[in-house]
């Protein structure tokens, strides 16, 4: 087979193919083209009868009139409510009387999709029908027309294009077979020209060819139209991907042109430089305007004089909110512009700064004086013994606040950073509470603490055991160190409801001045710096308090007693699964 022949085979077959593909495609569309037509005749048909219906309170004695003045005259009318129920049809006498509609397909599809159509047979008419149903928010309006010749003709395409069709493709074969004769005459030059425009570069493919002429210029185009759609669709995915990261990022993202028009932004840009320059606006392009700009447009100006990237980061203090803005300049003059709320950063790391030096201060205080008790008994080998032994003594006191001073940091940072290492179990206060009270009994007894419980036990909890024993223990403590001899400490669970019991621990001590009550939980917080040391406070009992509390769910303040000393006010939830 020539050349020639193969090539008008190989278009013939491919028009063919594609004309088979537009005929049945232009054939179904013109069906579905005449469906949608019925459809929306009926749909109108049903929206006029709800119309009428529900502007004349579901009267149904004028409904055949108003159905008489439709074109159809065969138009079956169903009324039917959202239970299924028919309340009238027109082909029959007694429409209440026909069976439950509900199930049948054009209702339950109107049920789901509002409107729902089907081709089948009436039990009630003993006939064929086309039916159309719409639901509406009280009742069903079902319209169907009978599934005659006349209703078969108008669902059925015109086939007369078919025929055109037919006669433009004998045409067409002619007209190509004049067109392949010559088109050989073209193939070397074209080949010469695909194959410079490959320049050698080889891409495999699963597509194979005659080893031809026809075959080599279907190899290249196919290899440049693949080249090129790679090249588009990896061009595509990385736009799509850097889109999305943009518009999903939890930092202002903007990118903008030379110029600086607006390329792309997302929604926390705009709203952090509203935050930033105090002021309302819908255009991104207003911000350089601003004050606050002023170093990143001198910024930009000056590297869109060089060839490389450069980039720049500055921060921002406002309204007690810290700003970090970044703007990076690309080789091709467009830049990008980021801005970060790092307030709560720039907090945390203050308040770990702070943290560190408390650390360092109160754990340097134990460890010089054990230094200096060992530094004396080292250097003075021929010390007596009595004092020697008060040397040992003093740091042994020493260590043992140490010990205690890296426990309750260790506790504190485990609350906050690693809270669900602790276990939950069923626990009762009432026991912990007694617990505590009979380890201090000793202390209770020599300052003549007079200890009221004031609830009904027990009181079962699903916490923490050794959490809830801090929280006791811990302001028990403070009492007995600071509140004076001879002070009456009073217990109560005052409330309790389904969630939460609440608690007071008052004494009747010295107090605390109300200039401190807000800070008494703040870490190695101490009203009388040298007094805390002294007994062996490490100034974390209460900031461990609040974080048990909080465990628990629950909050705690403090305040002034109105006989004088403290009252700590808290809550604890029952259960904190």
């Amino acid at each position: 087979m020539t050349l020639n022949k193969r090539i008008f085979l190989y278009f013939f077959s491919t028009f063919l193919l594609l004309t088979i593909a537009i005929s049945f495609f232009q054939y179904q569309r013109e069906k579905e083209f005449r469906i949608e037509h019925l459809n929306t005749t009926l749909r109108t048909y049903n929206s006029t009868i709800y119309s009428y219906l529900n502007h004349d309170n579901n009267k149904f004695e004028e409904l055949g009139k108003i159905i008489s003045f439709f074109p159809d005259s065969t138009l079956r009318v169903t009324v039917i409510d959202l239970n299924g129920n028919v309340l009238y049809d027109n082909s029959v006498a007694d429409g209440k009387k026909l069976e439950n509609h509900l199930h049948r397909p054009e209702i339950e599809d109107a049920s789901t999709y509002s409107v729902g159509t089907a081709l089948r047979h009436s039990t009630t008419t003993n006939q064929n029908y086309y039916y159309l149903a719409n639901r509406y928010a009280d009742l069903f309006v079902r319209t169907a027309l009978p599934y005659n010749l006349s209703t078969s003709k108008i669902l059925k395409a015109n086939t007369m294009f078919i025929y055109f069709i037919i006669i433009v493709l004998l045409i067409a074969t002619v007209v190509l077979f004049l067109i392949t004769r010559n088109f050989t005459r073209s193939i070397d030059r074209l080949r010469i020209f695909t194959n410079k425009a490959d320049k050698g570069e080889t891409i495999e493919t699963n597509i194979t060819f005659p080893k031809d002429e026809l075959g080599d210029l279907s190899r290249n185009i196919i290899t440049l139209y693949r080249k090129m759609e790679k090249a588009k669709n990896d061009v595509n995915l990385e736009r799509e991907k850097l889109s999305k990261h943009i518009l999903i990022s939890q930092e202002g993202l903007g990118f903008f042109s030379a110029e600086k028009e607006e390329i792309l932004t997302n929604r926390y840009f705009i709203q952090y430089a509203s935050i930033l320059t105090d002021t309302q606006f819908n255009s991104s392009q207003k911000i350089f305007e601003l004050p606050e700009f002023d170093e990143i447009n001198r910024f930009i100006s000056e590297s869109q004089q060089r060839e490389t990237l450069t980039r720049k980061r500055i921060i921002i203090e406002k309204n007690g909110r810290v700003f970090s803005l970044r703007c990076i300049v690309f080789q091709d003059n467009t830049f990008e512009i980021s801005i970060n709320d790092i307030t709560s950063q720039e907090h945390e790391n203050e308040l770990k700064r702070q943290l560190t030096q408390n650390i360092s201060h109160e754990l340097k205080t134990p460890v010089s004086s054990i230094m200096g008790y060992m530094e004396s008994i080292l250097d003075n080998p021929e010390i007596a013994p009595d004092r020697q032994r008060f040397f040992i003594e003093r740091s042994f006191v020493q260590a043992q606040r140490l010990s205690s001073l890296l426990q309750d940091i260790t506790i504190l940072n485990k609350i906050e950073e690693s809270n669900q290492l602790f276990e939950r179990e069923m626990c009762d206060v009432a026991q912990t509470i007694d617990d505590v009270i009979n380890d201090v009994q000793l202390q209770i007894e020599d300052k003549h603490f007079d200890i009221v419980k004031e609830y009904t036990k027990p009181l079962p909890i699903n916490g923490n055991r050794s959490l809830l024993y801090s929280i006791f223990r811990n302001l028990l403590d403070n009492a007995l160190n600071y509140a004076g001899e001879n002070t009456r400490i009073r217990i109560n669970c005052y409330r309790e409801d389904d969630y939460f019991y609440y608690f007071s621990f008052s004494d009747n001590g010295i107090g605390i001045p109300e200039e401190h009550l807000s800070k008494i939980f703040e870490r190695f917080y101490r009203i009388d710096k040298g007094r805390s040391r002294k007994l062996g406070g490490t100034g974390l009992g209460l900031a461990i308090v609040k974080n048990a509390v909080q465990f628990h769910k629950g909050n705690i303040s403090a305040k002034s007693s109105p006989e004088g000393g403290i009252t700590f006010v808290f809550s604890l939830q029952k259960d904190i699964k």
